[in-house]
């Protein structure tokens, strides 16, 4: 029964990866750049499965794109995609950043752009 156990929280670990990870983009396997339209389309859709799994408030899916940008971190340098919710009572977590390998990679997000 423990192995069954350990099993079925490893397959859901796994399998909740690869959603937020999504399906648009490459593993960082392509050395080829996404534009700039399509940093902001993976960085939406990473949004929307946040919300989904209630990482995030409902009221995220309707925010837009309010600024994309390439900063450097490090040696990398990574699309930076900032949407505004003016839903979010808290100021501090009214902006939220994805940040996505220059090939469409989704790396993380946060409220910090950090």
């Amino acid at each position: 029964m423990r192995i069954r156990s350990t099993i079925l929280s490893l397959s859901i670990f796994l399998f909740s990866l690869s959603t937020l990870a999504g399906s648009n983009h490459d593993h960082g396997h392509s050395h080829t750049p996404v534009e700039q339209s399509q940093a902001e389309q993976i960085a939406s859709d990473g949004v929307l499965r946040l919300v989904e799994q209630k990482k995030i408030d409902d009221s995220w899916k309707s925010a837009q794109v309010k600024k994309t940008l390439k900063k450097k971190f490090g040696d990398n340098m990574e699309w930076v995609i900032s949407f505004k919710n003016e839903n979010i009572s808290d100021p501090a977590k009214q902006t939220i950043y994805v940040f996505l390998t220059l090939g469409g990679e989704f790396l993380a997000a946060n409220y910090t752009g950090e």
